[in-house]
């Protein structure tokens, strides 16, 4: 299937890879919001406990496409594509998404929650970026890259494990066990056949996906990194953007602000944890992304933590202007620099 799947793209005109690379980026979403809501009606049914629903079903449920992408990417030998992907993926959803919700309205929070999971994305942030330096030759790091070794993916889903744990501990002592949960009232071997259905929209999508990339990157002469760390990032954050547009909207800053944390914390833990863990050689990483995606990531992670802790109960929506210009030069400059 795979020399099949290629040869099919490799005879696509220019136009129809776009457009097939955007049906593959809705049938991605569409696959994820799926499996999301039938994993829910299947642990009510079961008796799970809603808040484990809602801090693993959901949450890792909606950074399922970059999980997909990325892991999928990296057994196929294109580790740059695993690590543009999620690193991409936090720059589009602090900045692009983000930026996009506070245009929209000011987002609320609370001070005690968004401190505590802000540590945890700076934590994880700066770690990341220092499990990628070459130690061994540091001067040569914005010439040769790096490597986030296989070890630490291991590491890095150990950590994932503790933060869901701590977290799912924190939020029985704050009460939001009583949260209601909407489920479909189906029987479970079709609540089950649904759950099939999207686990395999999700997998299939990502299979045209990864070689349409690898195409694209081809013929327009650009590095697969780049495509990944801005396209592919972007197509794969499409349901962190509805689920935090709809929020701001309907005026629930909280659900927005932490959609976006959340992804992220995901993004950096899973995505690439699960992508360096299948990965032999460990995840390369390009010099671009020392020069100017680390950098654009850590600016971002900074400016809301600094946000955050001197806001009192919303993050003003003139800060957009920050967020969406981080996001807007990080995207021009990847495709300058290339």
């Amino acid at each position: 299937m795979e020399e099949w799947i290629q040869h099919l793209v490799n005879n696509f005109s220019t136009t129809a890879l776009f457009i097939l690379l955007t049906g593959m980026f809705f049938v991605l979403g569409k696959g994820a919001d799926i499996l999301v809501e039938e994993a829910v009606t299947l642990s009510v049914k079961w008796g799970v406990s809603k808040l484990f629903i809602g801090i693993t079903l959901v949450s890792i449920g909606t950074t399922l496409p970059e999980v997909s992408v990325s892991v999928y990417a990296a057994v196929r030998g294109h580790a740059e594509l695993a690590m543009g992907n999620a690193v991409g993926s936090m720059i589009c959803d602090m900045g692009l998404i983000l930026g996009l919700a506070l245009l929209i309205a000011r987002l609320s929070f609370k001070r005690s929650d968004i401190h505590f999971h802000g540590w945890v994305l700076s934590v994880a942030a700066m770690l990341l970026v220092v499990a990628c330096l070459p130690f061994g030759n540091l001067r040569n790091t914005f010439l040769d890259g790096g490597v986030f070794p296989q070890w630490m993916g291991w590491i890095f889903l150990c950590l994932l494990v503790i933060y869901l744990s701590v977290s799912m501990r924190r939020a029985r002592k704050s009460g939001t066990e009583k949260v209601p949960v909407d489920v479909d009232h189906s029987s479970v071997p079709f609540v089950v056949l649904k759950l099939v259905a999207g686990i395999a929209m999700v997998l299939l999508s990502s299979r045209f996906l990864i070689p349409t990339v690898e195409e694209i990157a081809w013929r327009f002469r650009v590095p697969e990194s780049i495509i990944a760390a801005t396209l592919v990032a972007f197509g794969t954050s499409l349901p962190e953007l509805v689920t935090a547009i709809t929020a701001a909207r309907k005026g629930h800053g909280e659900l927005a602000i932490g959609n976006v944390l959340g992804a992220d914390i995901l993004n950096a833990l899973l995505v690439v944890g699960a992508s360096a863990s299948v990965t032999k050689g460990g995840l390369e990483v390009p010099p671009a992304f020392f020069r100017l995606y680390f950098p654009a990531m850590l600016l971002l992670v900074l400016v809301f933590r600094v946000s955050t802790s001197l806001s009192k109960a919303h993050l003003a929506r003139w800060l957009c202007i920050i967020f969406l210009g981080i996001y807007l030069i990080t995207t021009v400059a990847g495709y300058l620099i290339s």
